[in-house]
């Protein structure tokens, strides 16, 4: 019996991996269309390869896959992070995890990852077919089994030979990105890295905490990525143009407002300068002294009104800019949309209307925020469909 699998990326691999050791008769053939394999593999996590998270800090699911946390849910019964922890170190990966729940290997090195899936693939016999790209079905006619891999697809188009074969699409756009913000002032703070932060697009329930960056372009970093991923239909729907607004202490309004009372009755007369509420960096408290005070940024705790209590209260809880587009972050480039999860069989990932056709990884409407969510992904669902073709080639 023959399988094809249509991608040569994390998914594929791992699901071939698996594929030949559940049925090592089984005939396994990669293609890739592009000239190089696991390319994405290599630049992730910052060329570290963030191959997984722990879910220590994870209470729902949804926080962390905005789109297909029900089905992640329900598979990763079968596969989880735990599994595949284990998966990499029985093969001589060893792991680690950061404070963060991040998981990387010890190696710090994405080729770690790679060098495994290519060993590993030469030592089951499964033939990699580079430069080859797939448009049509038929083309693999003589194949017992197809499992679609190829990743998220930039354009509608990319998903036009699947669509035509019955099976209905969610448009892709992209996921997991930065903010352009033309604020020059802003932009001056460049380096700054504000934790905990919280980003929100105003006027909706949309938010993430975190680390935020701010950037020569307009912010970056974790709480933004999250809040990318979250609102990712929502800004493309919009061209990438709406309001963002800046919890900088990540505290509601009524603890900021004591905090900023006790100040002033506790160091009138020292200057707002000299002390930074929250442990806010230096350069980010006297920007927002200036932009919420003007002239009166450098007086001291004392004089301060309730009025102008109120409005640095306001600035430090709910600071808002207006997002000018979006900037790519390129090492941890995710789609959103692709195969409708609706048109699968949400217990081995097959098709609904091709026998024998079975999707795996972010071609499927599946993806996660940033730290090692979007791996895992892959994992679980090429892990799920490895088992379901074993299944099916043991009748």
């Amino acid at each position: 019996m023959k399988t094809a699998i249509v991608g040569g990326g994390a998914a594929g691999f791992f699901l071939a991996i698996n594929l030949k050791e559940l049925v090592p008769e089984m005939q396994v053939c990669i293609f890739e269309r592009h000239s190089k394999v696991l390319a994405k593999v290599e630049v992730s996590g910052g060329g570290r390869c963030n191959c997984t998270n722990s879910f220590a800090q994870v209470r729902d699911l949804s926080a962390v896959y905005p789109r297909g946390h029900r089905l992640m849910k329900r598979l990763m019964k079968g596969f989880s992070q735990r599994d595949a922890y284990a998966w990499f170190e029985s093969r001589g990966v060893r792991l680690v995890t950061q404070p963060d729940e991040c998981v990387f290997p010890a190696s710090q090195d994405s080729h770690t990852i790679i060098n495994l899936f290519l060993s590993e693939a030469r030592r089951l016999g499964i033939e990699v077919r580079t430069g080859h790209p797939v448009t049509s079905l038929d083309s693999l006619a003589d194949y017992d089994f197809v499992a679609v891999t190829v990743g998220g697809q930039p354009r509608a188009d990319g998903l036009r030979w699947l669509a035509d074969r019955g099976h209905e699409t969610i448009a892709p756009v992209p996921s997991l990105f930065t903010f352009r913000i033309s604020d020059p002032p802003l932009q001056a703070l460049m380096g700054t890295v504000v934790e905990p932060a919280t980003a929100f697009i105003p006027g909706t329930k949309l938010r993430a905490a975190g680390p935020l960056l701010i950037t020569h372009w307009g912010v970056s970093g974790p709480a933004i990525l999250k809040l990318s991923s979250y609102a990712a239909r929502l800004l493309a729907d919009h061209g990438y143009r709406l309001p963002l607004a800046v919890n900088w202490v990540s505290r509601n309004e009524t603890e900021v407002m004591d905090t900023l009372r006790a100040l002033t009755r506790q160091h009138p007369q020292k200057l707002l300068a000299s002390i930074r509420p929250f442990s806010l960096p230096t350069r980010l408290w006297g920007y927002l002294l200036e932009k919420c005070l003007g002239g009166r940024a450098h007086c001291p705790w004392g004089s301060l009104n309730q009025k102008e209590l109120n409005r640095l209260t306001n600035l430090l809880t709910n600071d808002t800019y207006q997002i000018a587009g979006r900037a790519a972050f390129k090492e941890e480039f995710v789609t959103c949309g692709g195969i409708a999860l609706s048109a699968v069989n949400p217990a081995t990932l097959e098709s609904n209307t091709v026998p024998g056709l079975y999707f795996a990884g972010e071609i499927l409407d599946i993806d996660g925020i940033t730290g090692g969510f979007n791996f895992q992904a892959a994992w679980t669902t090429a892990y799920t469909v490895a088992q379901a073709i074993a299944q099916r080639a043991r009748r």
